[in-house]
Formats: structure tokens, C-alpha cells, sequence
């Protein structure tokens, strides 16, 4: 099938600090705060939304097709991809612009002061859909500029094609008419425990009720595991057991990836809930989020070890 992912598509710069800012910041003198910190460390990962969900993808056995806007400093990030065997022909570079980039300072008590620059980002919403010889069989729209996501829900709404819409982190920069429009015609919703009561509250429904507006409502709870919520069926998805918590940044991106791919599948409920949280779990036993690998042999034995033998999902990966 041919996936479309579109979400935001970032460089994450991650320092270290060896000490505590609050030990260099003076009560009395934040009013004319003026401080720099010497840090022992910096690494530049690969991030965004769309890249992660588009990696593990690739991983699970699909070539999806990122869709986004970039800066000059990306041709690296490009080959990355295209040799995880993702196709990066949406992703549009901006002259005179850097990629999105987060700079993330952390101290020795894990206090963090961060700044984001969208860059190229901004210019998301400019871009359109591909509806001749390449048109998308399904689209994720994934947490991106909030202008770019709106977009894209009127492009697929008129053209009759199914996404999943996942506003999660960009829930709180969204109204209720804005959610409410992109849940109406969504094949499937996906966000947090926390984004669905902020969702509702913004539509001005009850939570019960937003699952009804969408068929296929997916609520995460980290180490809780996920609830599907599937025409008047509630499933209950248990975690996979990770060797390690090392890093549970790109965890959720994992997660929807395992989901799409289930889904798509045409696996049942519980199935593409269980792909979807061992997804999840190879990805928070590595720092970054698209640093774990796995073949697909492997996945299917680590599945059975978690939640037993699923012959659906050696025929899916065989």
C-alpha cells in the first residue's frame, strides 16, 4: 500500500550539564537573567514525528513515504532514510532555512531548559497531497505545524482517502472545531490518556462520546499499556516487556507504526494492539528513536514470547 506519512521532521540536539542550574541562577536577578552553561556533551539525533512513525514502518516490512518540509542542512537525514527504506520524494527542502531543531540542555537532576526552532517546518502547509500516479492508499497525519495537519484533513476528506489523525502533542494548540473537523471523517484517532480529555473537553463532549464520533478511537497509557476502542468493542492491550527502559522518547511514534501496520493487515483488534506495543518497546530500549533495529524473524519470536504463538502474524511476516 502506499503510506503517506506527514508529520513534523526534526533534528533533536540532547546536552548534558554537569552540575545543577539552579545552583548558577539567582533568585533576586531573574529579571535580568543573563547565564550560559559549559556542557560536557551534545549528540545530534534524528527526530520528528513523521520520520519515526516512517522508520518503524520500514522495519515492520512497508515502504512508506514521508511527507514534509526540511531545511538545507537535511541531505544526511535524507540518506538515512532512504536506506531504511523510506521514500523521501514528499519531503520538500526550503532554501535559506535550517530543519526544525530542539536543543535540549539537561542537568544532573534531569531539569531541562529547551528551546525549538520550527525552521522549515512552518512551510508545511504549502504543500499538497500527490493525487496522480503516486495518490496514497492511506495517510497518518502526525503531529506537525497545526496549519499544515488542517490541511491535509480537508485534502483527504475531499478525496475520499482514510487516514489516522493524531493531533496528540499539537492538541493544545488546536480549538474544538479544528479537533472536531479532523476526528469526523478519520478512520482511526489515536492519542494519549491526557490528549483524549483534552480533545473532549475542547470539543465540548465527553470522552465516551468522542469515541463514537470516530469507529476506531487508540488511547495510550505508557506503562499501562492501550485501549481499543472499535465499533461499541473495548480491548484492553497489554505492554511488552522491555529488556530495558533506556529512552521512551519515540516510543508513541513506534506505537502508531505498529498500530497502521496491523490495522492495514486487516489483523484483527487485539493483534495490531500487540504489534503496536512491542513496536513501542523495541524503540524505548534504545536513546533516540529510530536507533533499533530488528528483523522481522525476530520480531515474530519476540511477539510469541510476550503474548504467544499468532499465526496471523507469521503469515503476515513470512
Amino acid at each position: 500500500m502506499r503510506i503517506v506519512v506527514a508529520g513534523s521532521i526534526a533534528y533533536d540536539y540532547i546536552m548534558v550539564f554537569p552540575g545543577q542550574f539552579k545552583d548558577h541562577i539567582l533568585a533576586d536577578k531573574v529579571h535580568v537573567l543573563s547565564v550560559s552553561f559549559l556542557v560536557e556533551s551534545m549528540k545530534r539525533m534524528r527526530g520528528g514525528t513523521g520520520p519515526n512513525i516512517a522508520y518503524n514502518l520500514a522495519l515492520l516490512g512497508e515502504r512508506p513515504t514521508v511527507m514534509g518540509t526540511v531545511g538545507e542542512d537535511f541531505s544526511e537525514y535524507r540518506t538515512w532514510l532512504e536506506n531504511a527504506g523510506v521514500d523521501t520524494g514528499l519531503i520538500k527542502v526550503i532554501e535559506g532555512d535550517f530543519t526544525a531543531s530542539c536543543f535540549i540542555n539537561t542537568d544532573l537532576s534531569d531539569n531541562q531548559i529547551t528551546a525549538f526552532y520550527p525552521g522549515a517546518m512552518a512551510q508545511a502547509h504549502r504543500q499538497r497531497l500527490p493525487l496522480d500516479g503516486h495518490r496514497p492508499d492511506f495517510v497518518i497525519i502526525a503531529p506537525n505545524d497545526p496549519a499544515a495537519m488542517a490541511q491535509l484533513v480537508i485534502e483527504c476528506q475531499a478525496n475520499n482517502i482514510p487516514y489516522l489523525y493524531d493531533p496528540s502533542m499539537q492538541a493544545p494548540r488546536m480549538n474544538g472545531p479544528e479537533l472536531l473537523a479532523g476526528c469526523r471523517s478519520a478512520a482511526a484517532l489515536i492519542g494519549n490518556d491526557y490528549e483524549f480529555a483534552m480533545m473532549a473537553e475542547k470539543i465540548g463532549c465527553t470522552e465516551e462520546e468522542l469515541h463514537q464520533v470516530v469507529g476506531l478511537t487508540v488511547v495510550t497509557k505508557g506503562g499501562e499499556g492501550a485501549t481499543i476502542y472499535h465499533n461499541g468493542q473495548v480491548y484492553e492491550i497489554p505492554v511488552a516487556k522491555a529488556t530495558v527502559v533506556a529512552d521512551p522518547t519515540g516510543a508513541g511514534d513506534a506505537f502508531r507504526a505498529g498500530f497502521v501496520r496491523g490495522y492495514l493487515a486487516g489483523l484483527p483488534m487485539p493483534v495490531a494492539g500487540r504489534i503496536a506495543s512491542l513496536t513501542a518497546c523495541y524503540a524505548i530500549e534504545h536513546h533516540g528513536t529510530q536507533e533499533h533495529r530488528y528483523t522481522k524473524a525476530d520480531f515474530v519470536a519476540r511477539y510469541e514470547e510476550n503474548f504467544g504463538a499468532e499465526p496471523l502474524l507469521a503469515e503476515l511476516f513470512g
